[in-house]
């Protein structure tokens, strides 16, 4: 699957905006990836199709808290105590496109940075970090589930 943004006219749309957005304050402040995005403009982008969300989180993480539907799964670290995952970027790679657009996601939007970083700096151009993550900060009400977006429970 290849998800890649142009522009076919003068008017950008509401996606382009938000890719725009994200990519002008990554450069302003130093990101070593492509920028980041808020959890509402992360779920319209993946819902009208023009991203990738990736869920970075362990699989024990995902089953007991819940994900986003139609996400993909790839953790960035596994076990516990949590330790860098070896297959991540070869998963990866296996699932999504250098130049897709690509959204990752953690519980609190901290591991997704790593990632971003890491693989931005593998050759992957479109690498954006969900904010607040999947649970938000402790103590926080934050962070996707926390927005009322799309998630589930199995």
């Amino acid at each position: 699957m290849s998800i890649t943004i142009e522009s076919s006219s003068d008017i950008a749309t509401e996606s382009e905006t938000i890719l725009a957005n994200a990519r002008k304050n990554a450069e302003l402040v130093g990101l070593r990836y492509t920028g980041d995005i808020s959890p509402r403009d992360a779920w319209h982008l993946f819902e009208q199709g023009d991203a990738l969300l990736i869920d970075v989180r362990t699989i024990e993480e995902r089953e007991s808290v819940g994900y986003v539907p139609g996400s993909i799964h790839d953790a960035w670290a596994i076990g516990n105590p949590m330790v860098s995952n070896p297959r991540f970027v070869r998963e990866l790679e296996s699932k999504v496109g250098k130049l897709d657009v690509i959204l990752l996601l953690c519980r609190s939007g901290k591991r997704s940075v790593a990632a971003a970083e890491t693989v931005s700096r593998l050759g992957f151009k479109n690498v954006f970090n969900v904010t607040e993550g999947f649970e938000g900060e402790v103590n926080l009400k934050n962070g996707w589930i926390n927005r009322d977006l799309p998630w589930i429970k199995d």
